[in-house]
């Protein structure tokens, strides 16, 4: 079995019609996995609802002067961090759950040291100590890195990034630490603009890979045998977060990228190779059709 963490109060935070990170992304991707062939091995969370103490853990990576206008943007009916990131009435509440959600999943991973998907949004790679942006507000990867530290023999957390875009906000966050390790593969140039391969971390604890557009399997694959697993198998890992990001797909619309969703599932093949005690959570992915088959295809290994 493997646990997948789902409310549907995450399609309540409201983006607009037109917003390419919108309810529907959720909703096309529990569709896929209650028809996939291994429907029946799916066990189905709700996330523990928000207690007054996850504060401390948001705390970790976010300033409370961002955490409060945050809080009274949706407070006031809702308005814009920046151009591409809304917020709507329930939107904080349901960043809190957000969360919430991804600090069960750890809890999951390192009870049954074996894997666990986060399906929540808003996403939250992109999201600043003290601001969000590109459609991020909390963020959820950087988060669930400190709390795993806190708890009984986890001495060392990788975070694996491979939305197309970088993960700014999580690195900025998380390479002062010597017991977080960040690794992403992404699109260069592209939004945010940052990720360069020059960008190693105050302990040589990140490694960035941008690629250029048109990036296909035959581009990343060596980058995971030669680059990627020796980066995390030198590190060795506690605990493995993937920011599972899915707009890398040749459908998707906002970016230029030429992976196919079966490709998903031999990431995950190469993550297992490292450990079984990894947290997916969602990140991006537009495309509906594309992206729930890469959802399916990324777990189909875990089972």
């Amino acid at each position: 079995m493997l646990p997948v963490i789902y409310s549907e109060e995450f399609l309540d935070h409201k983006t607009g019609r037109y917003h390419p990170e919108r309810p529907e992304r959720l909703s096309a991707v529990v569709k896929a996995l209650k028809t996939a062939d291994f429907a029946e091995k799916i066990h189905w969370l709700h996330p523990t609802p928000v207690k007054p103490e996850l504060m401390s853990w948001i705390e970790t990576a976010h300033t409370a002067t961002y955490i409060q206008k945050l809080k009274d943007i949706a407070a006031t009916g809702g308005g814009y961090l920046d151009g591409d990131t809304p917020v709507s009435p329930r939107s904080y509440d349901v960043a809190l759950l957000a969360v919430s959600a991804w600090l069960d999943g750890v809890d999951m991973v390192l009870t049954r040291e074996n894997p666990a998907f986060v399906l929540a949004r808003p996403p939250g790679h992109h999201a600043e100590s003290n601001t969000g942006m590109g459609f991020c507000l909390f963020s959820n990867a950087a988060i669930s890195a400190f709390y795993a530290l806190k708890q009984p023999g986890i001495n060392r957390v990788a975070i694996l990034d491979w939305d197309v875009h970088h993960g700014n906000g999580t690195q900025a966050i998380v390479e002062t630490h010597s017991q977080i390790a960040y690794c992403s593969l992404h699109q260069y140039p592209c939004y945010p603009g940052t990720g360069r391969a020059s960008e190693k971390g105050l302990h040589n604890n990140v490694l960035n890979l941008p690629l250029p557009p048109g990036s296909d399997l035959s581009v990343y694959q060596p980058l995971w045998e030669h680059k990627i697993l020796p980066f995390l198998t030198n590190f060795q890992p506690d605990l493995l977060i993937v920011s599972a990001g899915y707009d890398a797909l040749e459908d998707d619309p906002l970016a230029s990228m030429s992976l196919q969703p079966e490709d998903f599932g031999l990431f995950t093949q190469y993550c297992l190779g490292v450990t079984r005690k990894i947290l997916f959570g969602l990140e991006g992915g537009y495309d509906l059709a594309s992206l729930s088959k890469s959802v399916t295809a990324t777990i189909g290994p875990c089972l």
